[in-house]
């Protein structure tokens, strides 16, 4: 599996696996599985059509606009879910863009555009073109990745949080100081480090003096805690410099 270092809006280095094709093939036909389950609720809901309605073009009509979400499956998965698909989530992976930046809509869309190429045209042996290619580029992309600018990445964590400057947050984190985006990476792992031996060691001095640093330099006034500013504090740094 490659890696792939990216450099976020706020001059952080984030180091990220690059999918294999295994995983890759095996997330596709995760979506494919339910894309078929669905494809056979519309047949379905096309046979109780027909009892309703008599005319011929009528039930296809109505069969083809109840199918259609199911062809722009992959594009408002991945526009409305960043970068994931169903398959995506259960595999723990993302699209992202290489340079680190936002990836716009413009960039789903000429992914699924150019699924054509990468695999329906060669669907009957399993989108060979998209498998050759994928596997013979560096950073595992296929041509409409190539094309868009965006690699997929895995979002697995291997790496200890408490051994990065990192937080654990969940997707529903909401931060409260919008400001700590004024720390670098650097004052980000020494308040942490800080932080940790303090805590540990029950140093409500230096937690303190620390909280009094962090306000300062970040101009905020909460009436949190000494241990939950400084929790939120590296929270929110995270939020903020962990979305790509």
């Amino acid at each position: 599996m490659s890696n792939l270092q990216i450099n976020t809006t706020q001059n952080v280095n984030l180091d990220y696996k690059i999918v294999s094709i295994g995983e890759r093939i095996l997330a596709f036909l995760i979506d494919g599985f339910l894309l078929y389950l669905y494809a056979v609720l519309v047949q379905l809901v096309g046979e109780a059509i027909s009892y309703v309605y008599d005319d011929s073009w009528t039930q296809r009509g109505l069969v083809g606009l109840i199918f259609l979400p199911a062809m722009f499956y992959s594009l408002l998965m991945h526009s409305l879910f960043n970068g994931r698909t169903v398959g995506k989530m259960l595999l723990k992976m993302r699209v992202v863009k290489v340079d680190g930046t936002p990836v716009h809509w413009s960039n789903y869309l000429v992914r699924w555009m150019l699924r054509l190429v990468d695999i329906w045209i060669t669907i009957p042996v399993l989108g060979a073109f998209g498998t050759v290619i994928i596997l013979f580029s560096d950073r595992r992309q296929r041509v409409g990745d190539a094309a868009a600018g965006t690699v997929v990445i895995s979002t697995k964590n291997k790496t200890k949080v408490s051994h990065t400057i990192l937080e654990e947050i969940s997707e529903t984190y909401v931060p409260q100081f919008t400001n700590v985006t004024l720390l670098t990476d650097k004052d980000a792992r020494i308040i942490k480090d800080t932080f940790l031996i303090a805590r540990k060691g029950s140093d409500y001095k230096t937690l303190k003096a620390l909280r009094d640093k962090v306000e300062s330099i970040l101009n905020t006034k909460s009436e949190l805690y000494d241990v939950q500013y400084l929790d939120t504090v590296l929270k929110d740094y995270n939020f903020y410099t962990q979305r790509l």
